[in-house]
């Protein structure tokens, strides 16, 4: 039985995700367990500030227009978001951690747009603009995750892997993580069968770990439908 993927980002991160991991040819069930909520700020700063850091494309629309205004973004689908929106780009490596020298000697009006629940405080002064607000996974989920079938689970944040891991506690499902970075990985309190962390902490990063999870499971089949050579 091939796996399932389950993919529990916002909707439309999800359904990004999944035309990425088509190639795969595995099945695909989405079931949000986060939802981007916009939160009410103060538009006067954001207005004037001389550059502004994003370390998520959902913070983007509460920048408003760019007009050329330089935008430090943490890695290439903010960047894209940011550029759309008319800013003056530079790309980040795709995580926080690895952005840090990016930020270095950025003196005074800068601003980190971010949302209520973040995995890495910047040394730069921020405004909240959205939530991560947790939400039940779906009926066919919870059916999916009682099954006997492998369940591949790709983790995007620390949030969303301990909020997963949580709602997972009693699956029966063997459950295969793609952590898209250590910290999403020690976020994780559920069960696991198996488990690949991305070399790239990225969305790119996260599918080539569900092919190395499916190319170990294809190892290991092989390994065990192998003739022994003895009579």
């Amino acid at each position: 039985m091939p796996p399932t993927v389950l993919l529990t980002r916002p909707q439309e991160s999800s359904r990004r995700f999944a035309a990425e991991m088509a190639a795969l040819g595995l099945p695909v069930l989405v079931s949000p367990i986060i939802e981007i909520v916009p939160l009410a700020h103060d538009d006067g700063p954001i207005r004037a500030a001389r550059g502004l850091v994003l370390t998520s494309a959902h913070a983007v629309p509460a920048a408003g227009e760019g007009q050329g205004r330089p935008a430090i973004c943490v890695g290439p689908a903010t960047a894209e978001a940011a550029r759309r929106a008319g800013f003056d780009v530079t790309e980040g490596p795709g995580d926080a951690a690895r952005m840090m020298p990016l930020l270095r000697d950025l003196g005074a009006g800068w601003l980190h747009l971010h949302g209520r629940h973040v995995a890495r405080v910047l040394p730069v002064p921020g405004i909240e603009v959205y939530d991560q607000q947790a939400r039940p996974l779906s009926a066919e989920a919870r059916e999916l995750l009682s099954g006997a079938g492998p369940v591949i689970l790709p983790l995007f944040s620390p949030r969303s892997a301990a909020l997963l891991g949580a709602a997972v506690a009693g699956a029966g499902a063997p459950l295969w993580l793609a952590a898209i970075s250590p910290a999403a990985r020690a976020a994780w309190t559920g069960p696991i069968a198996r488990e690949a962390i991305a070399a790239d902490p990225d969305a790119p990063g996260v599918r080539r770990a569900v092919a190395a999870l499916l190319a170990a499971e294809y190892s290991d089949q092989r390994r065990v439908e192998a003739p022994s050579g003895r009579d």
